[in-house]
């Protein structure tokens, strides 16, 4: 029966905290972090006897727990689109479109249920209906695009917000372009960020 398993330690990555402070200007400061996901696994069909939480299937929202629950009923909220075992930060990153990552804690078969043992992992999720902070200027998503915007958060750091303004706090910053190194980026650079991928390089404008 389906909605029987639940995710036994699950919570979404720091989605804002995004990167480091740079300083201003082209020539001088380093990248900084990235919290990393997964990218897209296979899109085969699976159930509980194969994977919990296996990409395509969905989970409703809870404090502490996310379960598996049919795609088509009332109580399912983000859909999987990408699943790994072991911890995101050894894994790949998650798909640019990610709204959050859920943490999957190692499990055990359980006697009378269907399925076998749920090894640690990540899933990268999307939500089923809006919003999508991990859509560019959403403000967060576990992982920064072309398009986010960001603003100093203290000690070097800046962290994701809404580049419409409804985040909170008001954007400073807005990634332009994705690069390889940070000498291709324009002469408007004003801060660098880790972003990953074949281009890992941010380049970010002062709004």
């Amino acid at each position: 029966m389906r909605g029987k398993w639940s995710v036994g330690v699950a919570c979404a990555l720091p989605a804002l905290l995004v990167a480091l402070l740079t300083g201003c200007g082209r020539p001088s400061g380093s990248t900084g972090g990235q919290e990393r996901g997964g990218v897209p696994a296979s899109a085969r069909p699976s159930g509980h006897g194969a994977v919990f939480l296996g990409p395509g299937e969905c989970s409703s929202f809870g404090t502490t727990s996310f379960t598996e629950v049919p795609c088509s009923g009332e109580r399912a909220a983000a859909r999987v689109i990408a699943r790994h075992d072991g911890p995101p930060g050894d894994g790949p990153l998650c798909p640019p479109d990610t709204d959050f990552v859920l943490h999957i804690g190692a499990q055990p078969a359980a006697p009378g249920q269907e399925g076998g043992a749920i090894p640690r992992g990540y899933a990268c999720m999307r939500n089923l209906q809006p919003p999508h902070p991990g859509d560019p200027g959403g403000g967060g998503g576990p992982r920064t695009v072309v398009g986010d915007c960001l603003y100093g958060s203290g000690r070097g750091q800046v962290r994701e917000t809404a580049c419409d303004g409804t985040g909170g706090r008001k954007p400073e910053y807005r990634v332009t372009r994705a690069v390889r190194d940070r000498a291709q980026c324009p002469a408007s650079t004003a801060l660098y960020v880790r972003i990953g991928g074949d281009e890992p390089v941010g380049c970010a404008r002062k709004l």
